[in-house]
């Protein structure tokens, strides 16, 4: 399993508990959950496997990522939070991707898909933020847009405006999601944006195992 690890990298991240009665040996499956959220397309994870002697269709390391249920670990205390959101298509239908980044250590703290961006949807993620984090003395870092200022001034969170330096954290992880969905695009294709986001949170724990 010497090749596996130089492949790979860390997989201890991965927790394969759901998906134990699998014929793929859980070594091979995490590599393959792996190569795929670092940037392989399904096909050419499915080729890298096949080094290994291991003959799985498509769909099988698709429901690997999906099953293994992955997300970003809690408790974290940032001292700034990097807030943005961006667009993402799911079968050409236009979604926004919200993302809170921790600048200091370029980790995705939480993020979330919804069918618009609103003040309101501003709020439900901030308090499930919240939530998962202790975010209460940390600087939030936004653009100019309007509603993400005024969601943050309405639940009592500091924030400054800016365009560049610390922000720009989140701005990279937008960038390598945009290049690692199907397609090196930012074109979800023929699935529910449920399973997408499932994708985006694994990939999120994949990111965070990166620092």
């Amino acid at each position: 399993m010497a090749e596996i690890a130089r492949l790979s990298g860390r997989s201890d991240w991965i927790e394969l508990d759901v998906v134990e009665r699998e014929r793929t040996p859980s070594e091979l499956m995490k590599l393959g959950i792996r190569l795929h959220l670092a940037g392989l397309s399904l096909s050419n994870t499915i080729r890298e496997l096949e080094k290994f002697g291991v003959n799985r269709s498509r769909k099988a390391v698709h429901d690997w990522v999906q099953k293994a249920d992955l997300q970003p670990a809690d408790d974290a205390s940032p001292d700034h939070i990097a807030l943005d959101e961006t667009v993402i298509r799911i079968n050409g239908q236009q979604f926004w991707l919200y993302a809170a980044v921790d600048p200091d250590t370029n980790e995705l703290l939480h993020l979330r898909l919804f069918t618009t961006t609103t003040t309101a949807l501003t709020q439900t993620f901030l308090r499930e933020l919240q939530q998962k984090h202790d975010v209460e003395d940390a600087v939030f870092l936004v653009d100019y847009t309007q509603h993400l200022a005024t969601a943050l001034r309405r639940a009592g969170l500091r924030f400054q405006t800016v365009r560049h330096g610390n922000r720009n954290a989140v701005e990279r992880v937008f960038r390598d999601i945009k290049r690692r969905t199907p397609s090196f695009s930012n074109s979800f294709s023929h699935v529910q944006p449920t399973t997408a986001e499932i994708w985006l949170q694994a990939f999120a724990v994949w990111w965070n195992s990166l620092n």
